[in-house]
């Protein structure tokens, strides 16, 4: 089913496109940097980001394959269009050394095991959480925000090997980070598609 776009949508596009070159980028990358920047209104992110064409390409598959979704929070979840999200966030309870993100994330792990896609915006711990782990993700998008811990989680997801979508900076968000799978969403199975 093709997806309908608005034409203030459209026109954002465009914008985006005549202010920013991203032809040079691999099909799902440059699906992933236009839907950020679109979501963001911040051109840097077009250098910012770091991802690997091969892993969305996984993710892509195992996305469209109807692999779970994980989120981190509800924020994210809010994000995602025409998908169903796993976030156990309202269940999880902070204690001594696990924040209450981080115990969320062992949650969904129980819950959906390995071959998801993990989708944080908010809390570097949740990623961090995950890092420790045996989840063997479809696809980690890891984008949290923030000044204490993200630039670093997202440091320590890159070195993880895991196949990722991640940035440099200390910034990122729900907002971000929900455009980034959806990005995955929109873009279509078979190259005769149209997005």
């Amino acid at each position: 089913m093709n997806r309908v776009v608005h034409p203030i949508e459209q026109e954002s596009f465009r914008r985006l496109r005549a202010r920013l070159d991203t032809s040079g980028f691999p099909p799902l990358t440059r699906a992933v940097v236009e839907r950020v920047i679109h979501s963001a209104a911040d051109l840097d992110y077009a250098t910012d980001l770091v991802t690997a064409e091969a892993d969305l390409r996984r993710g892509h598959a195992a996305l469209h394959a109807g692999a779970p979704v994980v989120v981190d929070v509800e924020m994210v979840a809010a994000g995602i269009t025409r998908r169903d999200t796993v976030c156990r966030l309202r269940e999880a309870r902070s204690g001594p050394g696990l924040t209450r993100s981080a115990h969320a994330v062992r949650l969904a792990h129980e819950q959906v095991g390995p071959g998801a896609l993990w989708v944080i915006g908010c809390a570097p711990t949740a990623l961090e959480e995950l890092l420790t782990l045996d989840a063997d993700p479809a696809l980690v998008i890891g984008l949290p925000v923030g000044f204490v811990g993200a630039a670093e989680s997202k440091e320590a997801l890159r070195a993880s090997g895991l196949p990722a979508v991640s940035n440099v900076s200390e910034k990122g968000g729900s907002a971000v980070a929900a455009a980034a799978l959806n990005a995955l969403l929109y873009h279509p199975t078979h190259p005769e598609e149209t997005p």
